[in-house]
């Protein structure tokens, strides 16, 4: 399956293409990628690897972070092939029918560079502090890109992502309308004053997210705020005996399956007192939607939340 496009960007003259042909010929090898150069016309990104000059639209990309995939598909760009949490449950439901069918190429720890290679990608986009080890052999697919961690602020690594594929200028249309939604959200209930925590069940402990997380973000974007804690960079791990340290005036707690109560810990549903409203959310957009087509329908489901009261 090829990429697809539904946004349209202004078509460049062949004096352009001269041009940039040119300006590409004069360039140093320490200024170009390793791989062999893109053709048609191209620009120049920096990134965690240096400088890479990536076709200014590309028809076969493969993305190996929950941010890039979002970002591409917010953009009416669909991979080609892409790196999930797991290949179980796929690509994540929220992206629609579309995105469903993009090509799996493993995990986000472990993408396959051998399934990369077979979908024959013009533009591969990956991150320093997961996949530094393969990005030589990635560059010698296709001219790849590498954002530094998926840590950042996501806001940032989504302008990477649309920086490499040529459409910035779409990118900030995208981020003003999120804005726009947080503020009528904040306006129509009021959130100022309101305390909310994000909590994920896991294994053997809780994780609570902090607003420099996505979700956390998303949160205060609406005019709620997180409890002050200590945060581990974007989030906080407690045991389950420290359940109580979650609590807040709006609960929200991530599940794969948000329909089925059975999935909440004893941790949380025993210290229920502890806690203002509660609700049980889908992990699947809430933790692993990271952009803005995930930061609209998180929006969406924090309104129906607070419509419940």
């Amino acid at each position: 399956m090829t990429t697809s496009r539904t946004l349209l960007r202004p078509a460049t003259g062949l004096g352009a293409v001269a041009i940039a042909a040119l300006l590409l010929s004069a360039c140093s090898p320490a200024e170009s990628a390793e791989s062999e150069e893109p053709e048609g016309s191209t620009h120049t990104v920096a990134h965690a690897r240096g400088e890479t000059n990536v076709p200014d639209d590309p028809q076969r990309v493969v993305v190996l972070e929950p941010v890039q995939l979002d970002t591409a598909v917010a953009l009416g760009v669909t991979p080609v092939g892409t790196a999930v949490a797991s290949e179980e449950t796929g690509v994540p439901a929220y992206l629609g029918e579309e995105a469903a069918d993009i090509e799996m190429v493993g995990t986000i720890s472990e993408p396959s560079v051998e399934r990369i290679a077979a979908l024959e990608p013009d533009l591969i986009i990956g991150t320093e502090s997961r996949h530094s080890a393969l990005y030589d052999q990635l560059d010698d697919v296709a001219p790849t890109v590498f954002m530094a961690t998926q840590a950042d602020p996501w806001q940032e690594n989504a302008a990477l992502v649309a920086e490499a594929l040529g459409d910035s200028d779409e990118l900030e249309a995208l981020q003003a309308d999120y804005e726009a939604r947080c503020a009528e959200i904040a306006d129509e209930y009021d959130t100022a004053g309101m305390t909310a925590q994000l909590i994920r069940p896991r294994d053997t402990r809780l994780t609570l997210y902090g607003p420099t997380s996505f979700a956390g973000g998303a949160l205060e974007c609406a005019g709620l705020t997180i409890p002050e804690h200590e945060w581990e960079d974007i989030s906080l791990d407690i045991s389950p005996e420290e359940a109580r340290q979650g609590a807040a005036d709006l609960v929200l707690v991530t599940s794969n399956d948000p329909d089925d109560p059975s999935t909440v810990p004893d941790a949380i549903t025993d210290n229920a007192d502890a806690f203002g409203s509660m609700h049980v959310v889908d992990f699947g957009f809430w933790i692993t939607g990271v952009g803005y087509y995930g930061g609209g329908v998180v929006l969406d489901d924090l309104e129906s939340i607070l419509q419940e009261g």
